[in-house]
């Protein structure tokens, strides 16, 4: 899948649709902590972004349709690492209970 679309950006840097490509090398992908901690900190910036809106819609500096948007996005961000942090937990629970 990451090939098929690692295909799509080539094709709209400048390259026809019918020539023939290589397929790319696999690159060298961030380590799992790497990749929580960037989604984590996505999170918390969403987050505070969200909350930096409510306060200015609040104080009248802002829509209330980009307060609600901002919101939503936050609610969003936060049920993802809910998930995500349930799916850990129950990760863990399981390694637990392995006989050794």
């Amino acid at each position: 899948m990451i090939e098929g679309v690692s295909a799509l950006g080539m094709l709209s840097s400048g390259s026809s649709v019918g020539a023939p490509t290589a397929p790319a090398a696999p690159a060298v992908g961030a380590s799992f902590e790497q990749a929580l901690g960037q989604a984590i900190g996505s999170a918390v910036d969403t987050l505070k972004a969200g909350e930096a809106f409510a306060i200015q819609g609040v104080q009248g500096a802002a829509t209330p349709m980009k307060v609600v948007e901002s919101v939503m996005d936050a609610q969003r961000s936060l049920q993802s690492v809910l998930a995500i942090r349930d799916k850990i937990v129950s990760a863990y629970q399981e390694i637990a209970r392995m006989a050794i």
